[in-house]
């Protein structure tokens, strides 16, 4: 099944935390720390793979998460690295961040790889705290956490040209005439299901890419039928090419039918109206004594190019297709590219650096914060150089400022995770 949005959760591996060890061999007496470090996180990368073509590996499984880290070992020992994990994509996805729906990433080259998330870093062993007044440090730093986000995985095909028009107006059949794309073509509403590519090859070597999108309803902006399915893969196209049924086969209007996909596309994104459009009249084979007319009356409402055709018989194909290529040689510079509006760096370092500092009813100045809680479990701050860490800690998170500007003074209790100390400046 073609899948062209999913919706999934991603976690990096945990750094392994440091270990906590000390050299015990014969004739080697008091031999000192020698805890090794903890291995660093996988990461969490997204590969642009050509032979992938949609999202459907993404629909049935939701959460995708590296290994972790291992912890230290005896002797120093490092602690083995978590593997990345690579999650391959067709080129074209775009990736947003869930809740917001910013746009984080855009993969639309060949081979493009991102590394989302990064595996959190391994812990330091106890071997890095020894000092010489401190030459039996029982403590280790632990791995720093791993990162997690649920993000939405969105193709939006790269074609150059889009075909639009409502169902059954014969997008499948001249694409299939234009390309090597086989669509499944029967008089059937709503035939095409799926997005379908075709690659129109021209005699100077040159040639463009098609999309046949999939017909389109009124409402289809709001979501009604697949609107919105449909409609994400006109964004990248350069040129609009919109078909229809010009001899009113079934009975439809062509003016009004233009007139409504227009403005399904207007309320969609405003922008596809500002690109490239020309208008296929189809099917004028069955009604050839008002190509003229119907023609000349198009162009004059809708100020557009305009070609009676028959995808079946191939009248009027060739010259629509010549006009097509020179519109994109216009274009040919231009791409849809869409920027990164989530930082994500930011994101995870706010996660990392918040606290809260608050007065309880006894007038203490309690300081909660997850990192906080961290450091105090590896933190020996009852050795020199640990409470020196401690202090050197609560600078650089801005703590100390926080407390000042909570009005702190000297001789005022603080609390932290079961610590009670007197602050002095």
């Amino acid at each position: 099944m073609f899948a062209d949005r999913a919706r999934i959760v991603i976690r990096s591996g945990k750094g392994g935390n440091g270990h906590v060890s000390f050299r015990r061999e014969k004739y080697v007496p008091a031999g000192g720390p020698d805890g090794g470090d903890g291995g660093r996180g996988g990461d969490i990368i997204f590969q642009v793979d050509p032979r992938v073509n949609n999202l459907s590996d993404y629909r049935m499984k939701h959460k995708f998460v590296a290994t972790s880290g291992e912890e230290g070992g005896k002797k120093k020992c490092h602690g083995k690295d978590g593997q990345d994990l690579v999650l391959s994509v067709p080129k074209g996805t775009v990736i947003h961040e869930a809740e917001s729906g910013k746009v984080i990433c855009d993969l639309s080259e060949d081979n493009q790889r991102v590394v989302l998330l990064k595996g959190g870093r391994g812990g330091q062993g106890n071997s890095h705290y020894a000092t010489p007044t401190m030459q039996a440090p029982k403590y280790a730093q632990p791995g720093e956490d791993a990162q997690e986000l649920e993000v939405i995985l969105e193709l939006k095909v790269l074609a150059d040209v889009g075909l639009v028009g409502f169902p059954n107006v014969g997008k499948s059949t001249l694409l299939s005439r234009l390309s090597n794309a086989k669509p499944q073509v029967a008089n059937y509403h709503f035939t095409t299901l799926n997005p379908i590519l075709g690659v129109v090859d021209l005699p100077d070597g040159n040639g463009f890419v098609m999309a046949d999108i999939p017909g389109l309803i009124e409402g289809a902006s709001e979501g009604v039928g697949l609107g919105h399915e449909f409609l994400r893969h006109i964004q990248r196209t350069k040129v609009l090419v919109h078909m229809v049924d010009g001899a009113s086969v079934e009975g439809r209007d062509p003016i009004e039918d233009i007139k409504a996909i227009n403005l399904e596309l207007e309320k969609y994104d405003a922008g596809l109206l500002q690109k490239p459009q020309i208008i296929v009249a189809n099917k004028m084979d069955a009604n050839p004594q008002e190509k003229e007319e119907l023609k000349k009356k198009i162009e004059d409402i809708f100020h557009a190019k305009v070609f009676c055709i028959s995808a079946v018989s191939g009248e009027g194909v060739k010259e629509l297709v010549y006009e097509i290529a020179k519109e994109l040689e216009e274009l040919k510079d231009e791409q849809v590219i869409y920027e990164s509006e989530f930082d994500l760096e930011n994101h995870f370092k706010g996660d990392q650096l918040s606290y809260t500092v608050e007065i309880n009813e006894d007038g203490e100045y309690v300081v909660e914060g997850s990192k906080i809680e961290k450091m105090l479990g590896y933190t020996n701050i009852e050795s020199e150089k640990g409470f020196l860490f401690f202090q050197n800690f609560l600078k650089e998170q801005g703590i100390l400022e926080a407390l000042e500007e909570k009005g702190i003074t000297d001789g005022d209790t603080v609390r932290m995770y079961g610590l009670t100390f007197d602050y002095y400046k």
